[in-house]
């Protein structure tokens, strides 16, 4: 992109985001999210070749990080828009592949393999009119039998088993697996669910900037630097911040242990 377009765009976008910030329209944030789309396809083109979500998955999720950047950006602390909405749709982006990523890591090879073996299966088909067995599929991807059926079970058991799936033929009889598979380590999880929402009472409790800072921080992971840069403050007080903000929730939530 040349630098005059660079330019125009820079300059519309602040006349738009200048606008919309004193309308909340919702036709002049679409227009800021199509001349910001650019932000979006980059993090997409990089994120792609990282991960099985395909293009479009990654475009509409980055555009929900854009449109949050737009909804918060502040013209008054004189950060460049691109500047401070980038890690918003990376972040979301980011967010987005580990919640959707896999108990089980699956190697790139396998997952090619996997690929191959199934475009193979699609031929066979329609040539012989059955199933390949693993032998023949085996042979067809120049591996071992083993491997294929390692590469099998790994794809089977790529997410974990929820202990609600239902054991059982009839109605009344049935049970789910956490019944019948007790977790002894079921108080421990419990605790830890409580210790969250300790936690996120104890974010609210906090003053905005501290707790703006630490969700930065430890939520989208940027670096003090990029805090004090989007923030326009110095690195000093992001750490200050940082540390008031651990210890206050330490006492928050050490007096939510007390109170318990």
């Amino acid at each position: 992109m040349s630098t005059l377009v660079t330019e125009n765009l820079k300059h519309e976008t602040l006349q738009i985001l200048r606008a919309y910030q004193n309308s909340r329209s919702p036709k002049l944030r679409n227009q800021l999210v199509e001349l910001n789309l650019g932000l979006v396809r980059k993090e997409a083109h990089h994120w792609v070749n990282q991960c099985q979500e395909s293009y479009e998955d990654l475009m509409q999720v980055g555009s929900i990080g854009l449109i949050r950047a737009i909804e918060r950006f502040d013209m008054a602390k004189g950060c460049a828009f691109s500047s401070f909405a980038l890690p918003y749709v990376r972040g979301e982006i980011q967010h987005y592949l580990r919640d959707k990523s896999t108990t089980v890591r699956i190697p790139r090879r396998w997952l090619t393999l996997r690929q191959q073996a199934m475009q193979m299966t699609r031929e066979f088909q329609s040539s012989y009119h059955r199933q390949p067995n693993d032998t023949e599929i085996a042979e067809a991807l120049a591996i071992s039998i083993e491997e294929w059926q390692e590469i099998k079970l790994a794809h089977l058991n790529r997410e974990p088993l929820s202990l609600d799936t239902p054991i059982g033929d009839g109605d009344d009889d049935s049970h789910c697996l956490g019944e019948l598979v007790p977790d002894q380590q079921y108080k421990s999880f419990q605790l830890a669910q409580e210790d969250r929402i300790r936690l996120q009472q104890a974010l609210v409790q906090l003053e905005n900037r501290t707790r703006e800072i630490l969700e930065f921080v430890f939520l989208q992971d940027l670096t003090q630097k990029e805090v004090a840069d989007r923030l326009n403050i110095s690195v000093v007080t992001v750490s200050r911040r940082v540390k008031k903000g651990l210890d206050s929730l330490k006492v928050s939530m050490a007096g939510s242990d007390n109170c318990d």
